[in-house]
């Protein structure tokens, strides 16, 4: 993934139970730090995922992708940026960057991208993009 900015970063701290048998972070741990991320990143610039539940609607992930870079060890605090883009009809892409912070600084250690589509709740029939979820993403990822 090229270096490119990133809209926002969500911080998190290894805990003991994402790690496996050897001490590193399990590979599963990953998505769910896509996850803490994402939910953060929209709350901060689109309301919230409630409201888009709220809307009768859901966002789905429909593909991802993790590649590894480095181990993962319990207590390692952890920087997700992510940026969202590629809006097109209901579907919409986050992509990653997962950084460990140190004192010396930051070292990617994964990054990857996930897939979203928008679908009415009842049905799960795909549906666009609500105007206000693309105008707030467009503007979030703007700031840049």
């Amino acid at each position: 993934m090229p270096e490119e900015r990133f809209s926002h970063a969500t911080e998190v701290a290894v805990r003991f139970a994402e790690t496996d048998a050897q001490g590193i972070a399990h590979n599963a741990a990953y998505l769910v730090w896509y996850e803490v991320a994402r939910v953060d990143y929209l709350a901060r610039f689109a309301g919230g995922y409630n409201r888009i539940r709220g809307l009768g609607l859901e966002a789905l992930t429909i593909e991802t992708h993790v590649r590894y870079l480095g181990a993962v060890f319990f207590d390692d605090r952890l920087r997700i940026n992510i940026r969202c883009g590629d809006l097109r009809g209901a579907r919409f892409r986050f992509d990653y960057l997962i950084e460990r912070v140190t004192e010396n600084g930051a070292e990617p250690v994964a990054d990857g991208w996930t897939l979203h589509a928008v679908v009415v709740h009842q049905t799960f029939r795909p549906t666009r993009l609500p105007d206000w979820l693309r105008e707030a993403i467009e503007q979030a990822e703007t700031r840049v």
